[in-house]
């Protein structure tokens, strides 16, 4: 026997061994499943066709439709006060940073120059209205003529006329507060020389306190007066409230957006103008919303929809949305209150599947 023959008897030998080892590990895999084996098959089988799944039941809430912005604080009303005529300062009468009530004292220029001058017309007044009366008598008994009195008539109201008008120059020496409001830092002291234009402080009413921001143009249908606003501002957590109650007539061509105005209460002086401000405009407030999961909702091309538990079995809807938040849309048409939405499954999820819900949530537990 050669030895080509004796190798090849060899290696069918270790090959026949090999196999007679390793038949009864592979003999599984090609017999066909029996007794338990096909039972659990079967079963394995019927679970791959019903869906497992989490749902949501919907129901209707209350939400609202608002846009973001940002914009700035102004007082309600602001004013540099300044003097109408030069003068020494004889006197300040306010306090920086102080409330003030409007008509108060704020500052006195010296006047004693016009308050003599008041004083000599005042004499001269007095003694043309006794001479005013004398003549009065006498023209009653024929003893003057009409021009004469007419005359001595005329000098009263004249002298009458000049006092009014140095009364009115010495008003021009006081400077009262015009409204109500708090005075800022004052930048003048009793002593100083001051003329018209000079800077003497600010003075501003900040509350209400007003809030300035813009919007885009597309909005100009639905921003309306009355319409509420809520903002925060930079060193406070709390979200203070507003309502808008002007709104500019005209578009700024540059920016493509409208300027509007809000109005917010600031009894506790906690807003101060300038302050930067982060704004939410609620334009419309629905009370009868179904909102659902972001994630129950599958967009598909020119059109969306959902699936619902019904009897059982995996019903697929196309609906039509509305308003988005930050984790949920509104659903307009489509979807019901009392509907079962599915909130996973979303991907393995078939028309007519059989379902079985593992967990379902109410709407407000969203």
């Amino acid at each position: 026997m050669g030895k080509v023959t004796k190798r090849v008897i060899a290696i069918t030998i270790i090959l026949l061994v090999f196999g007679a080892l390793a038949y009864p590990k592979v003999k599984p895999l090609f017999s066909s499943p029996s007794g338990q084996n096909g039972e659990n098959g079967m079963q394995q089988q019927r679970s791959a066709d019903v869906l497992r799944a989490e749902a949501v039941v919907m129901e209707t809430e209350t939400i609202e439709d608002r846009i973001f912005s940002t914009g700035t604080l102004e007082a309600n009303e602001i004013v540099d006060l300044t003097a109408e005529i030069s003068g020494l300062v004889t006197g300040v009468y306010f306090e920086e940073g102080r409330e003030v009530e409007q008509g108060d004292l704020l500052l006195k220029i010296n006047d004693s120059e016009l308050q003599a001058e008041k004083s000599r017309a005042q004499y001269r007044l007095n003694l043309a209205e006794q001479r005013e009366e004398r003549q009065t008598r006498l023209l009653e008994r024929g003893g003057i003529s009409q021009d004469e009195y007419d005359a001595t008539l005329n000098e009263v109201n004249v002298l009458r006329s000049e006092i009014e008008l140095i009364g009115a120059r010495i008003d021009q020496t006081e400077l009262k507060a015009p409204f109500s409001g708090k005075v800022g830092l004052k930048y003048i002291s009793t002593g100083s020389y001051i003329s018209p234009g000079t800077r003497i402080a600010t003075l501003q009413e900040i509350d209400p306190i007003k809030i300035d921001f813009s919007i885009p143009e597309r909005y100009l249908a639905r921003v309306d007066v009355g319409d509420k606003i809520q903002f925060n501002v930079q060193g406070y957590d709390s979200t203070f409230a507003g309502e808008v109650y002007a709104i500019e007539p005209r578009i700024n061509t540059e920016t493509r957006t409208l300027q509007v105005r809000a109005l917010s209460g600031n009894s506790g002086q906690l807003l101060f103008p300038g302050a930067f401000a982060n704004i939410e405009l609620i334009l419309d407030e629905i009370d009868d919303a179904i909102l659902i999961p972001s994630i129950a909702l599958v967009p598909e091309l020119n059109a969306q929809k959902v699936y619902l538990s019904r009897n059982g079995k995996v019903e697929e809807v196309r609906v039509r949305t509305g308003i988005r938040t930050s984790n949920r849309i509104q659903i307009i048409e489509g979807v019901s209150p009392g509907d079962t939405v599915l909130t996973t499954g979303i991907l393995q999820a078939r028309q007519g599947m059989d379902l079985e819900l593992a967990e379902v949530r109410r709407g407000s537990e969203q």
